[in-house]
């Protein structure tokens, strides 16, 4: 899993006349945390669009948990919980300064041609800089296997006999 956390100073501008900050300005946050989430991969979404792919959001969903205020620092804990294929899935996690959880939030995301707007796959240029998080060591796959539900093998023999030796 991929995770990023950017940090954000909640400003007037964002709250409402309660003080609390404008619900519908929590996205513009998550758009905010998840570029800067891309960029400490060393892409920008403009060298995806430069490659002819465009991201569009299609579903957004959050829970509301605390408000947040003027002037507090927000940590957005910003993660890619599986590698796209032709859709994305960014999951997200805001805290306030205190470490008090604020909301959770994710975006569903997808791939398309930036002229004809059809689905694409993935750029390569964004999974081969994702790849690295999401590779797993052969040792941590062997708590995940059932050997009950294994029809035929899926590992090598020789793995398998160690594993179950040990």
């Amino acid at each position: 899993m991929f995770t990023y956390n950017h940090q954000l100073r909640v400003r007037y501008s964002d709250t409402d006349q309660m003080g609390y900050v404008y619900y519908a300005n929590y996205g513009n946050f998550f758009e905010q945390a998840r570029a800067e989430a891309v960029r400490s991969l060393g892409i920008a979404y403009k060298d995806i669009e430069a490659a002819g792919i465009i991201i569009p959001v299609t579903r957004m969903n959050i829970k509301f948990i605390n408000p947040a205020f003027y002037d507090e620092v927000l940590t957005v804990k910003t993660s890619i919980p599986e590698i796209p294929h032709r859709d994305l899935l960014f999951k997200y996690e805001v805290y306030n300064q205190k470490g008090k959880l604020i909301n959770k939030a994710e975006t569903h995301m997808v791939f398309a041609n930036v002229q004809t707007k059809q689905l694409v796959s993935a750029p390569l240029l964004l999974l081969d800089k994702l790849k690295p998080f999401f590779e797993t060591p052969i040792e941590e796959q062997f708590d995940r296997i059932n050997p009950n539900h294994i029809i035929e093998p899926v590992l090598p023999v020789h793995i398998w006999k160690y594993k179950k030796a040990g």
